[in-house]
């Protein structure tokens, strides 16, 4: 007698185990989606110069809203517990016989369902420690890199921003808390692990939150606290500048510097830091962040995310500053660079030729003297923010606007004279090269001889040549 064969439709069930991790996994899939693909950061202000044709880093603002519950889904498990002693039993009956229970207990009948939240219980006695009243103030500012005056004038600026309102299942985690997340996590470069068990949260947690206030740093203290001087300040500068090195008409000094990453998934090449690789035998990923720092060492423009392949004249060329002196809005003005820089009508670079006068000799010393200020800028910068040393979990999209907020809190800090022990104090070691076309501007030549000759004519110049 021949077999029949029937084939039986199976329906896929729904709710089943594992459902949480599945519907984790699509949020987070859904969150990348939902993240910006751009990934370079200016601080020009866009009312100050035309919008360069470069990908400018923007906050996402559908991003801002959909991670306003975020904290509240952390490492937080539903349980829905029944009466009795009804129990395990993984039998095909133990399914069935749960569903007149259920409508029993929603009828009154059976015993009472209670909906019960489970979160994993962790220490937080470091932090309660440090955010104590008797906590000493030299171990506040060695942890956090600043006091506490200009801690809590950071909570406070930042507080409409990333507070978030407590729930029914549980209280939201305080301000101080979360921009303490934040400023650990930079000055320290810890990983997030340890952050994690350090503030008695959840590693994602951590993670979201650095990223938040990083955002709210970026959106409301980069315009007061990271910006171009004004037409007062500027002449300012010039004139603390010429006091110190005889070059008159000098705002600031420029300097561009790597920060390493891991190796991208896309454009490897792109990131591929060649330099470096041959100096420490290991091959090396990075990008750019490239500065103007005032007399001050404060930053004054800074603009992040391009492959670290690139070199320092290719990432002027894209900058915002660039297209600020392509409107003309530089005239008048210095920016001082290093040799890796080329020589423009507003970009001062040092002669690169060999055989050179005395008179060069000594422009090239005083050029030297100014770039210094940015240097040590950036000396400061990766000594109080030690994340900036290392590799950091951040994925590439989201790092420019990390490096963003050390720059501003790098300002803060300036500003506010916060000192930096020694000790942290990071050395710079960034290879220049040389532009293939050093010298852009006919004007620009004369008026650096002109430097040249006055300074070595004045009594300006050193005698380091001699």
């Amino acid at each position: 007698m021949p077999k029949t064969t029937t084939t039986t439709s199976r329906r896929r069930k729904r709710g089943g185990g594992g459902g949480d991790d599945d519907g984790d996994a699509a949020d987070g899939q859904a969150s990348n989606k939902r993240r910006p693909a751009t990934s370079v950061l200016t601080s020009l202000d866009v009312n100050d110069a035309p919008r360069p044709e470069l990908p400018l880093f923007q906050l996402s603002r559908s991003r801002q809203q959909a991670g306003q519950d975020d904290d509240d889904e952390e490492e937080e498990e539903d349980e829905m517990t029944g009466g009795g002693g009804g129990g395990g039993g993984g039998g095909p009956g133990s399914s069935s016989s749960s569903a007149p229970a259920a409508a029993a207990a929603g009828n009154g009948h059976g015993p009472h369902q209670q909906r019960r939240l489970w979160v994993k219980d962790r220490s937080r006695a470091w932090w309660d420690q440090c955010s104590s009243a008797d906590y000493p103030e030299a171990d506040f500012r060695a942890a956090f890199r600043m006091g506490r005056a200009t801690f809590a004038m950071l909570c406070d600026a930042l507080g409409s921003a990333v507070a978030k309102e407590d729930t029914a299942l549980r209280a939201a985690i305080p301000v101080r808390q979360r921009v303490a997340v934040c400023v650990w996590r930079l000055a320290t470069g810890e990983p997030l692990r340890l952050v994690s068990k350090r503030f008695g949260l959840g590693i994602s947690t951590c993670h979201k939150l650095v990223l938040e206030v990083c955002a709210a740093i970026r959106g409301l203290l980069m315009p007061r606290f990271l910006r171009w001087p004004a037409a007062a300040a500027a002449e300012a500068f010039k004139a603390r500048f010429q006091a110190e090195s005889g070059i008159p008409g000098v705002v600031g000094a420029i300097y561009t510097t790597h920060i390493p990453i891991i190796a991208p998934k896309t454009s490897l090449a792109a990131y591929f830091n060649r330099r470096h690789t041959e100096r420490n035998h290991k091959t090396s990923y990075s990008i750019t962040l490239q500065g103007v720092v005032g007399p001050d060492g404060a930053f004054t423009d800074v603009c992040i995310g391009w492959p670290g392949s690139m070199p320092d004249d290719q990432v002027l060329e894209r900058s915002a500053l660039q297209q600020r002196a392509a409107a003309g809005m530089m005239a008048g003005s210095w920016v001082v660079g290093g040799a890796s820089f080329p020589l423009t009508d507003w970009v001062l670079a040092p002669y690169a030729q060999a055989n050179l006068t005395w008179a060069q000799h000594a422009f090239n010393e005083k050029v030297a003297e100014v770039r210094r200020v940015a240097v040590d800028a950036f000396a400061r910068l990766k000594g109080r923010w030690a994340c900036l040393q290392k590799r950091t979990e951040v994925k590439l999209q989201d790092l420019p606007v990390v490096l963003g907020a050390c720059c501003v809190l790098h300002n803060i800090c300036e500003s506010r004279g916060e000192g930096m022990d020694p000790a942290l104090r990071c050395d710079i070691a960034d290879d220049e090269t040389v532009p293939e076309n050093p010298v852009r501007s006919d004007g620009a030549t004369k008026a650096r001889d002109d430097m040249a000759h006055n300074l070595l004519h004045s009594g300006r110049a050193g005698t380091k040549f001699f």
